[in-house]
């Protein structure tokens, strides 16, 4: 474990442009197992794949190296001096240099909301990389209550003075969309999300981040990415819903099983956007389609 708490080892890495940009690698590589890609949220971070790499590397049975990537801005990422190459194709190509940097010919690939956009990017510029997807919560339409909703909390989000503080705040703001959650769930939660400077909680990103959140017209019509998940139909994807989310519909999720009938489709009950990875059956639902998604490498 490293200072910030985060377990795994830290590779630095340096993107086309320069900047340097940190991953965690958990565990180790096993020829006859794909290694798994985790790609965090919008604001998110690799600290938030820590509780599910222990669990998919320390496996007794089919132990697998976890790479979890900061994006740019994130975590222990450089901040990018332009807040416009904080959006998706800049940070997918990031993505593409740390796994040659890191020697990844093709792994499975798990996103979570704004790292499901990455893999939908990556099915169109990299798709001999990907072997499997997991989308946690995000598909090809993103519904625009729920990003208005992700919008108008970054823009008023509160400044907690201690995790104390900040979990009663989370639970306060979201406690009715995750009832599945108890107390180890929500400050696991915070603590991933925040770090300390001088003596005072921050979020663990680069303020101008949320130019890029902050700046969208949610009067226009959203962008879908039907194409890009087509991309994905050579391949098992396992799609994962928070029962009570409101970025991802249940009607988008009936439409992607429907275009792409080897997908298996997972509703969590007691969550919202997005399901904690780590909770649950879902690492035990996680880690078996995994193990038959390892069958492509024969």
């Amino acid at each position: 474990m490293d200072e910030t708490g985060a377990t795994g080892r830290s590779v630095f890495y340096s993107a086309q442009d320069g900047l340097k940009l940190h991953a965690r690698v958990h565990g180790t590589a096993h020829p006859e197992r794909l290694p798994v890609v985790c790609l965090a949220g919008l604001t998110r971070n690799a600290r938030d794949f820590d509780a599910l790499a222990a669990i998919l590397a320390g496996d007794p049975e089919r132990p697998r190296q976890v790479i979890a990537f900061d994006y740019r801005g994130r975590g222990r990422s450089d901040r990018d001096p332009d807040w416009r190459n904080y959006e998706v194709l800049v940070e997918t190509s990031d993505i593409i240099a740390g796994l040659a940097v890191l020697g990844i010919e093709h792994a499975a690939f798990i996103g979570t909301s704004r790292g499901g956009l990455i893999i939908h990017a990556l099915a169109a510029m990299r798709p001999a990389l990907m072997k499997a997807a997991v989308l946690n919560d995000i598909g090809p339409v993103v519904e625009g209550a729920g990003l208005a909703q992700i919008k108008a909390y970054l823009e008023r989000a509160p400044r907690p003075k201690s995790i104390a503080e900040a979990v009663a705040i989370q639970k306060a703001t979201s406690a009715a969309g995750f009832p599945a959650l108890d107390d180890t769930d929500w400050e696991r939660m915070v603590r991933s999300y925040y770090r300390e400077d001088d003596g005072r909680l921050v979020p663990d990103f680069d303020p101008a981040l949320l130019r890029s959140v902050t700046g969208l017209d949610l009067g226009k019509p959203l962008p879908v990415f039907w194409p890009q998940f087509m991309g994905l139909a050579g391949i098992p994807v396992l799609a994962i819903r928070g029962r009570n989310s409101s970025l991802l519909s249940a009607a988008t999720l009936a439409e992607m099983e429907r275009r792409h009938p080897a997908l298996e489709a997972v509703t969590v009950e007691g969550q919202g956007h997005a399901p904690l990875l780590e909770t649950g059956e879902l690492p035990k639902r996680i880690a078996a389609f995994l193990a038959k998604a390892d069958r492509t490498l024969h």
